[in-house]
């Protein structure tokens, strides 16, 4: 048996040049990502290695990988994607950074690959998978929670129940969880993915694919390790894809 440790693609962000000067980390374009992300994978047992957003060579990239992350960012998906219909002011995209990582979940999902959807990985997961978002959650979900949470990230900012009988109930062991929230869009529809956890106004928190070896997009940033749950969750990634075909 193999015993080396899988390796695990993670989707980078990419920034327009700004000058250190200007306060910015370059006068040339940029990937960036936070160091939570890689260490939780490492954690994990895994091999982490960021992800260039190139669309045309995902296939051969995820050819070469034995797991995806797809992570967060502050940015959006065009509703040109599912149909949406004209942006919503606070819409702002990253088109070339959504290219690139829809052809990896396109390549991951032909494939087998186990893919792990944040934040805004979970809602492109959705997309991907045939689903719809909500472009403004203040704007459709009536007396929402605090999705976009007033205090630190790496503290929990609301709770969320987990559907019974999921792949994300059994891998986190859990009902209920308390989640960290930085978000003001979120899945409508989930497509081919079911549902398998919802926040108490409703909005949906986690999908995944039944009969996939491992799908499932989560709302909220489990890199930040607030819970066992967020732990398990990269754990079960992992062996995921130790032991894919």
């Amino acid at each position: 048996m193999d015993a080396s440790p899988p390796l695990i693609g993670v989707t980078l962000d990419r920034e327009p040049p700004c000058p250190p000067e200007q306060g910015g980390y370059s006068s040339f374009p940029w990937y960036a990502m936070r160091c939570n992300y890689m260490d939780a994978v490492t954690m994990a047992g895994g091999l982490p290695v960021g992800l260039a957003h190139d669309a045309a060579q995902a296939a051969a990239v995820m050819a070469r990988l034995d797991g995806l992350i797809v992570t967060g960012g502050a940015f959006d998906i065009s509703p040109d994607l599912y149909d949406g219909g004209a942006p919503h002011p606070t819409v702002t995209t990253k088109a070339t950074r959504t290219d690139a990582e829809l052809a990896l979940v396109r390549a991951a999902l032909e494939l087998g690959r186990p893919i792990l959807g944040i934040c805004g990985g979970e809602q492109l997961l959705a997309v991907a998978l045939g689903g719809t978002l909500i472009q403004h959650i203040p704007d459709a979900i009536a007396s929402p929670l605090p999705h976009e949470q007033p205090n630190p990230r790496d503290e929990a900012g609301h709770e969320i129940t987990i559907v019974p009988g999921t792949r994300l109930a059994h891998i986190t062991r859990a009902s209920r969880m308390a989640v960290n929230s930085a978000h003001h869009q979120a899945v409508a529809t989930p497509g081919r993915a079911i549902v398998s956890a919802v926040a108490a106004d409703g909005v949906i928190e986690a999908v995944e694919l039944p009969g996939h070896p491992f799908c499932i997009g989560v709302q909220w940033h489990p890199e930040f390790g607030i819970s066992t749950g967020d732990r398990l969750l990269f754990r079960a990634l992992t062996d995921a894809s130790r032991h894919r075909e």
